[in-house]
């Protein structure tokens, strides 16, 4: 792995890899906790039907995703206007559509512990929903880090969904997944095999920080 820490086309697969998966996380964990909070305070119909296709979202097949995001971004699709199709952008957004459910059905378990501590001394002061949801927002806030860590390892490790809307194109929306896939198809076992190890000693240190996180709850 130390060999390529020169090699400005190594360099640039892992930068354009952790420049999409951050920004998929961040933008999902701005979508994902705040709903998932809603959905920890807020009884309303139909709100076992969201947390049931939450949940079943969270299993869905990333290829699934790129075909979905292919057809709309393609030349004949309704979006294919804004011109994202082979771009790290689309890239990025297959990863949100991948990663929320996930993020958001993590986030309702943890925030469920923490409003159950905190619901009635709330109620008591008569606070109203935003007020809830910033406050177990809050608490729960290093839970939901791990969460956000956990979607990021995720995110980091599809492969599915961006090769097919990204089209994995060097200097452009090659990434470890993809960049592994296409080397070793062509025999290049080096150049493969230290992007694997890359990736994995990235997934290691998201791990240790998730351990370390869940240490500090403790």
């Amino acid at each position: 792995m130390f060999e390529y820490l020169t090699d400005m086309n190594y360099i640039e697969i892992v930068l354009l890899s952790l420049e999409v998966s951050l920004l998929a996380v961040f933008i999902s964990c701005l979508i994902s906790m705040p709903f998932a909070a809603f959905l920890v305070i807020k009884q309303f119909p139909g709100r076992q039907l969201i947390i049931v296709m939450i949940n079943t979202l969270m299993g869905l097949p990333p290829v699934v995703v790129g075909l979905f995001l292919y057809l709309l971004l393609s030349a004949n699709g309704s979006l294919s206007a804004y011109k994202l199709l082979y771009t790290p952008s689309a890239m990025v957004i297959a990863q949100i559509i991948i990663i929320t459910p996930i993020i958001t059905a993590l986030s309702k378990e943890s925030l469920e512990i923490f409003y159950s501590h905190y619901e009635d001394y709330l109620t008591s002061l008569r606070s109203s929903n935003i007020q809830k949801i910033q406050t177990i927002l809050w608490e729960g806030r290093y839970s939901l880090l791990t969460n956000g860590l956990a979607g990021l390892g995720r995110a980091m490790s599809e492969v599915g969904a961006i090769i097919i809307v990204g089209g994995n194109i060097e200097h452009l929306t090659r990434t470890m997944t993809t960049g592994i896939v296409l080397e070793t198809s062509r025999g290049e076992f080096s150049f493969a095999l230290n992007l694997g190890l890359t990736l994995l000693f990235i997934s290691l240190l998201i791990n240790v920080a998730v351990h370390t996180l869940r240490k500090s709850e403790e």
